[in-house]
């Protein structure tokens, strides 16, 4: 017992010390437990081709092989501080300990050093003293345009000292310091650098990614940045004040009395766009939003991140959380930012004191800022769009009234075409409820009022949340006044009884008879919440001519297989999955399953669904319904005793219900063979 305990002590010690580690530290651990394999001190590394961009990778990005959606290919290299013998496998020995000038050549920023002996910073960071040198890579100093560079390394070289300056902190930091949000103040003027530590292990200084870390010195430590920085002095708001690009946006944030918050502390990500992005709207829309400040709010806010994520924390789709309460998909292909799959930010890492913004060239809107129609417009739904348009019902998509639109999807009109007649209209009045609801807040048996004075009903099932046979396919669409369901089928409103429904359709007039004869015609009128296998004319002319005079004589039998095809439980189509039972009103259970798209009952399919009436739901059948056979317990532990004996139980279950249908087939079996004789 006491050794159990060391041991849980141990494993939780174990537990605290990797749960201490930073989120770079900790993949870090994962490269170099992937690169073990090649020796000592090897971290493994992905990089992606055509590219100098290069990864320690955590255990999602080395199952993926993908940054960014580029292939990668796994390289493995000495981890940091350390470095090859010859002859030994791996990188066995540790850097040697030199001031940060000469490790500027051992972590091949040899053009910061270069820069740094130009500036006259030579003798400063060989001296004495405990810095943190952000140093850029060589490929840093390239993308610099040439006239920043030219104005750097002029004027006696003061620009250029102030610069490598701005990169250097007066005390020595490690990666395990650079926490998430943190700040500290540089060499140049007490001018702010900027840390943000991210989940993924990506670590960024003004935005600039650390590439090299923790590359110790004589003199203090250096962390190699794969961009130059610049001083930050002005917040989000000056950003956007002073961007001529940006001039409507401008307009818009000061409009819905943002310009406080963009200007007070805090760390935000703003997708900022550009003028370009508010001319693609049609003018219509772009009017009306601008000219309500509830939507123009949600619009903008919908914009603004509630964390600063600047682009080089971004290797993968993520979902992140706006202050308009939704969530955006940010994510990146190649070398750009993406927004919901989109390529649409022109520009990025324009950091503030109090946030970053990314330039895009097109406009969020988010659903809580949309009509009606902009909502259906917008999603799978284009076709009940098109419908409700033709229908006349413009009015109540773009208008201000609170109602909740029933919008089947695309896929519910295959295959189907729809004259424009009083009865269509009518029908889709009805998939306009009266009141703006929450699918969050119906009930089962609730009744929701249509524009078409229809009292509809709420199905809740354990897999679905049904409007009488139409069930919700997705989440709501929450509009500006109204909301919208996404729904998988065209609804079908009550029309009468379970009587009626038979009595309106040709197809049922051998049924309609039956159940006459067997006395149900009560049954299937009075209130109740029936569910129907409601067999055709054909079901009825595939039994033998005798068989089905002999069963249309005998109403109890009748009765005993028409109650068979009868469900005391409402269920629709959409509440149907692979294993759902149904218990009938005489005999056992129907056994109820999907196969591409079709519901099954018995193993057999159902030729027509969502038949509503009032007091229940008809599904047509073309086959009479017949109990299953028993299943054999095929249990080879148990032997064979337990398998007679589970056939003799399933086979006792099953005589009973069978019994309803073998008298028949019997008379008729005997009939035959006397006539042989």
């Amino acid at each position: 017992m006491k050794r159990l305990t060391l041991f849980a002590l141990a494993i939780t010690l174990i537990a605290t010390v990797f749960a201490a580690k930073s989120p770079y530290q900790a993949v870090l651990q994962h490269s170099r437990i992937r690169g073990r394999t090649q020796g000592p001190n090897v971290c493994a590394m992905q990089k992606i081709p055509g590219s100098d961009k290069k990864y320690f990778t955590n255990c999602k990005q080395w199952y993926r092989r993908k940054i960014c959606g580029k292939p990668t290919v796994i390289s493995y290299e000495c981890c940091p501080g350390y470095e090859k013998v010859i002859g030994e496998k791996g990188c066995p020995a540790a850097l040697p300990l030199v001031n940060i000038y000469k490790t500027l050549s051992v972590v091949e920023a040899t053009t910061t050093k270069m820069y740094s002996e130009r500036a006259k910073l030579q003798e400063e960071i060989e001296g004495p003293g405990s810095f943190t040198f952000f140093a850029p890579s060589n490929e840093a100093w390239a993308p610099l345009p040439t006239e920043i560079l030219d104005a750097l390394v002029s004027n006696v070289n003061i620009e250029l000292l102030n610069a490598l300056h701005y990169h250097m902190i007066n005390k020595r930091l490690t990666s395990e310091d650079l926490k998430h949000g943190s700040s500290f103040s540089s060499m140049h003027q007490d001018f702010d650098v900027h840390i943000h530590h991210y989940s993924n292990g990506i670590v960024t200084v003004n935005c600039a990614r650390l590439v090299k870390t923790d590359q110790h010195a004589t003199n203090g430590i250096v962390h190699v940045v794969d961009r130059v920085i610049t001083a930050i002095t002005n917040d989000v708001n000056s950003i956007i004040d002073t961007d001529d690009d940006l001039d409507t946006l401008r307009t818009a944030v000061a409009a819905a009395g943002l310009t406080t918050l963009l200007e007070n502390q805090g760390s935000y990500t703003i997708f900022a766009p550009t003028n370009e992005a508010f001319e693609k709207i049609p003018p219509d829309t772009l009017t009306r939003i601008l000219g309500d400040p509830v939507a123009l709010k949600d619009l903008l806010n919908f914009h603004i991140l509630k964390n600063l994520h600047c682009s080089e924390s971004i290797v993968a789709g993520t979902p992140l959380e706006t202050l308009q309460g939704t969530m955006l998909e940010v994510g990146c292909d190649g070398e750009d930012l993406t927004i919901n799959g989109k390529a649409v930010v022109t520009q990025k890492d324009k950091l503030g004191t109090n946030g970053v913004v990314h330039y895009i060239n097109e406009l969020l809107i988010p659903d809580s800022a949309k009509t009606l129609l902009e909502l259906a417009e917008g999603s799978v739904v284009t076709t009940a769009a098109k419908l409700f348009k033709d229908a006349g019902l413009n009015d109540h998509l773009v208008g201000s009234e609170s109602v909740t639109l029933l919008a089947p999807l695309n896929e519910a009109f295959k295959d189907k075409s729809f004259a424009m007649t009083p009865d269509m209209k009518k029908l889709l009045r009805n998939h306009i409820l009266k009141e703006k609801f929450s699918s969050k807040s119906l009930y089962h048996g609730q009744e929701l009022e249509t524009l078409g004075g229809l009292k509809l009903r709420v199905f809740v099932f354990r897999n679905n949340l049904c409007i009488e046979n139409a069930c919700i396919a997705a989440h709501d669409k929450n509009g500006r006044y109204a909301n919208m369901f996404l729904v998988d089928s065209i609804l079908t409103p009550p029309q009468g009884t379970v009587m009626d429904v038979l009595k309106a359709d040709n197809r049922f007039s051998t049924l309609v008879g039956a159940i006459q004869k067997a006395g149900l015609t009560e049954l299937l009128n009075k209130k109740g919440t029936y569910t129907f296998f409601a067999p055709t004319n054909a079901a009825f002319s595939a039994l033998p001519s005798a068989d089905l005079n002999k069963l249309m004589r005998d109403p109890k039998e009748l009765a005993n297989i028409l109650k068979y095809h009868i469900g005391d439980e409402f269920l629709v189509s959409g509440a149907v999955t692979s294993h759902t039972r149904l218990k009938p009103l005489a005999g056992d259970k129907l056994e109820l399953g999907t196969r591409n798209s079709t519901i099954y009952v018995n193993r057999v399919p159902v030729v027509e669904s969502d038949l509503m009436a009032t007091n229940g739901v008809v599904h047509a059948v073309n086959v009479i319904i017949k109990p299953l056979p028993p299943k054999i317990v095929s249990d080879q532990a148990e032997g064979s005793t337990i398998r007679r004996t589970s056939a003799v139980r399933a086979g006792s279950q099953v005589s009973k219900n069978d019994d309803l249908f073998q008298k028949v087939l019997r008379s008729h079996s005997s009939r035959t063979l006397s006539r042989v004789q």
